[in-house]
């Protein structure tokens, strides 16, 4: 079975999620943005084994602590989308205009794709590309545990912002659409910042992108 804590870091309050397969006890960190002490007392405290760091996308809240984490304990770095190459690249001018502590640059060990698979432990997600925020955002989904990881795609009552360099609404609205709906109405979703929720209420709700919008 997959498990879940999410572990909000950062002044941002950015969603870190730790999971776990409870059969293995491998686990991953999903969007280590930073507060690294609270991240490894979280794997401590479920006495699980980190095995790599996957990333939605490469803002600074989502990937700040990544270089680092993956240094000093030998973790791949699994994801984003090749798109978010210039976020990586520009995770120093990030940390300065942000106020974060310097971030460690890296290089994925695997970038991802539309359709791939990410394993941890016997656990398997699918992975959907969803640009709009980010040009190589990526959300994580296993349809066996009903929950999703969605990074700053969509949010309890809101959907991310596409103000910032690569960012475009339509191709947001359109991800959502199209990449977040087909996993069902029950799904459980864990949004970067704010409440979990699930695809359903989001679709019947949220001003940006219920099923009546335009």
């Amino acid at each position: 079975m997959l498990r879940h804590e999410t572990l909000p870091v950062t002044p941002f309050q950015q969603n870190c999620s730790l999971l776990w397969c409870d059969a293995t006890n491998e686990a991953v960190l999903v969007d280590p943005g930073g507060d690294i002490p609270r991240l490894l007392a979280a794997v401590q405290r479920h006495g699980v084994t980190l095995t790599a760091l996957w990333l939605t996308h490469a803002h600074i809240d989502h990937a700040g602590a990544t270089g680092q984490l993956a240094r000093e304990h030998g973790l791949p770095v699994i994801g984003p989308h090749p798109g978010d190459r210039m976020w990586i690249d520009a995770l120093a001018q990030q940390s300065r205009m942000f106020g974060f502590p310097p971030a460690e640059p890296f290089e994925p060990t695997r970038w991802l794709h539309d359709g791939d698979d990410v394993t941890v432990g016997r656990e398997t997600l699918h992975v959907r590309h969803c640009p709009g925020h980010t040009p190589g955002h990526v959300v994580f989904h296993s349809a066996a545990a009903g929950r999703a990881m969605v990074g700053d795609v969509l949010f309890a009552g809101s959907i991310g912002r596409t103000d910032f360099p690569g960012g475009n609404h339509a191709e947001l609205i359109t991800s959502i659409r199209t990449r977040l709906w087909p996993m069902g109405d029950d799904t459980v979703f864990v949004p970067g910042h704010g409440p979990e929720s699930t695809f359903g209420r989001e679709r019947r709700t949220n001003p940006y992108v219920a099923d009546g919008a335009r």
